[in-house]
């Protein structure tokens, strides 16, 4: 279909459409950044022409800087891979999260904070859906597999802005905020930052725990008594709460951060989260045939840099050498689930029964 139109300048999408603005002017980026000025926060991210990008660009005419950022984090391959790749269970089912899954509900955590807080959204939002975009496969087991080919350990917070979203030439302050997103990382330069750091513990205790009583692993009646009492046993009362005492903290003191009553019973959901889900012993199971997996990756791409010349405009760097080395971390720590047990089975003749196993397996 071509859509409908009344005189043959203008097709609309339905026949008896009648949606408009109301108006012939347009709001272009500079009248919005104009309005940012008057409306955010003191101390939020003002939007600026282009942004500060390592390679200097044109201003759109429309977008802000962040939210530029924001829509090529959105098309990124590395954002889309996301998908195929662990957050707690190997293969989830599908009502489980993925790495992706979790992006899309830490953004949607810090979005409603920073909001409540008036700073800015479209920063928060891009921070939030790119943080996660330098996680390897199999979860937080892909950092310990890849850390010895790393000088400095391989930190998918730190690998994310520096390789693997660093050909979208991203502003300095996204960069900056999906770099330090980890608590074990120095501060976000920036409020909507650290708020991303907080939205970020947030979304994932509260889902996992909610994926683990789905698959009956844990029994929220097991919850610690403060976590019942201060959070409820449901997702949507937890993140009412954890949210809530964010603007509360705000309120009071001016500062990102969280009442310290509901501060502790969140340190107590997480604590109980490490004990009953991540530790437990199939997780770690899991977590070393991951390893063993990327690991062996590692080593044949290193020494066999043409298996991978598709991910380098089919250029081959020389086998074992310091570049070919970089590239296959870059290549492994790209890959999806399915796709690094794929390759293992594929180019090293891998046991299937040392592979990565769902939970029902």
């Amino acid at each position: 279909m071509h859509g409908h139109s009344t005189d043959g300048t203008i097709h609309f999408a339905h026949a008896d459409s009648w949606a408009g603005t109301g108006r012939l002017d347009l709001v272009p980026r500079d009248a919005r950044e104009a309005h940012e000025a008057d409306f955010l926060a003191p101390l939020a991210t003002r939007s600026f022409g282009a942004g500060n990008r390592r390679t200097p660009e044109e201003p759109d005419a429309f977008r802000t800087c962040f939210e530029r950022d924001r829509d090529r984090i959105l098309h990124a391959s590395s954002f889309r891979r996301l998908a195929g790749k662990t957050q707690v269970f190997v293969f989830p089912e599908d009502h489980q999260r993925t790495r992706l899954t979790h992006a899309l509900e830490v953004a949607q955590v810090a979005v409603s904070i920073s909001r409540a807080l008036g700073l800015n959204v479209a920063l928060t939002e891009a921070i939030a859906l790119g943080h996660d975009c330098g996680h390897g496969p199999g979860g937080h087991a892909s950092e310990d597999a890849l850390s010895p080919y790393v000088s400095g350990g391989y930190d998918h917070a730190v690998w994310g802005a520096d390789v693997a979203l660093v050909s979208l030439n991203l502003c300095t302050e996204t960069l900056d905020g999906i770099r330090n997103h980890s608590w074990s990382r120095p501060a976000p330069a920036t409020p909507e930052g650290e708020v991303v750091s907080w939205a970020d513990r947030i979304a994932y205790v509260c889902h996992d725990f909610e994926d683990a009583v789905s698959t009956g692993l844990v029994d929220p009646a097991h919850l610690p008594d403060e976590v019942r009492a201060r959070c409820g046993i449901t997702r949507g009362s937890q993140l009412r709460a954890f949210i809530t005492a964010m603007i509360e903290a705000a309120q009071q003191s001016g500062r990102i951060g969280m009442t310290s009553e509901v501060a502790n019973a969140l340190a107590a959901f997480r604590k109980f989260n490490y004990d009953s889900i991540y530790m437990r012993e199939e997780s770690r199971a899991q977590a070393k045939s991951v390893i063993d997996l990327l690991r062996a990756l590692v080593e044949h791409y290193h020494a066999n840099p043409q298996h991978m010349a598709v991910a380098f405009d089919g250029t081959v760097a020389p086998a074992r050498s310091d570049e070919a080395l970089l590239r296959a971390v870059t290549y492994v720590g790209g890959m999806t689930d399915r796709f690094a047990c794929r390759q293992g089975l594929t180019l090293l003749d891998y046991d299937p029964a040392r592979l990565p196993r769902g939970i029902d397996v």
